[in-house]
């Protein structure tokens, strides 16, 4: 089972970008991940953002730490069999709309596998939420999980690379996103688990991680709020491709698109 994993998609140009590539790249995966964490003018995602990539050729959308942002998509967390939208697994609200998992059978030239799909939180720098690794190890004693991916969205690289090597052997692969900068540490650990501790975004290539050059400069030159707007421009998009057989990963390839 070949896995297509798409980071964070930002804004109209990364909504543009994915659009334009995704139906390409379809063709070499046999599964779809896309996350759409800030598809919605950069934060949270939206109906419109979420029916264009689905539209495009994914299979699975992921958030993270924006998931509330837009109340028009509460309705389609919850309508399992129309929208496969997967929030956090590790909120601390259990009342929370939607699920943090997702089971799926995926057909592939040798018949069909079963991929779940976690989407994490992680800690560090970042709001409070239940520990994801404690969250993970309850989760993975459920029976039935067949190949595991994990979508880690966290801040630390050291948050990430831990989470890989706690889950080492267990899951097929862990990926994280959030910082929008691709890492060059892909690899596959010892145990069969791919990890990257970040996929990239697909947005603004000529951005600060998707914003306007002049918001984020300002707020570092004077230490006062600015306004961040969504850069405009060329696009890029980074993915992670990963092979998968029987729960593990057999290889891990990065991806990158730049539209010129």
């Amino acid at each position: 089972m070949r896995v297509l994993f798409v980071g964070d998609v930002f804004g109209q140009p990364g909504r543009r970008v994915l659009a334009a590539q995704l139906p390409l790249l379809r063709q070499r995966a046999d599964f779809v991940i896309v996350n759409m964490e800030n598809s919605a003018g950069g934060f949270g995602m939206h109906r419109d953002a979420a029916e264009g990539a689905l539209k495009a050729g994914a299979h699975c959308l992921t958030l993270g730490n924006h998931a509330w942002n837009h109340k028009d998509i509460y309705p389609m967390m919850q309508d399992e069999a129309s929208y496969p939208i997967v929030r956090p697994l590790n909120l601390s609200d259990p009342g929370a709309p939607g699920v943090g998992w997702r089971s799926f059978d995926v057909k592939t030239p040798g018949g069909t596998e079963r991929l779940t799909v976690v989407n994490l939180l992680g800690r560090v720098f970042m709001d409070a939420v239940a520990n994801p690794f404690r969250v993970m190890d309850e989760f993975l004693e459920r029976p039935g999980m067949g190949s595991v991916f994990v979508d880690f969205h966290a801040e630390a690289t050291s948050e990430k690379q831990a989470m890989a090597w706690h889950l080492d052997g267990r899951v097929a692969a862990v990926i994280g996103t959030h910082t929008h900068v691709p890492t060059a540490d892909t690899r596959l650990l010892p145990g069969g688990t791919a990890f990257q501790a970040d996929a990239g975004f697909t947005g603004p290539h000529d951005s600060v991680i998707g914003s306007e050059m002049d918001g984020p400069l300002q707020k570092f030159l004077t230490e006062r709020p600015h306004r961040f707007g969504v850069a405009g421009g060329r696009a890029e998009l980074n993915a992670v491709f990963v092979q998968i057989e029987g729960g593990k990963a057999q290889g891990i390839e990065r991806y990158r698109y730049v539209e010129e």
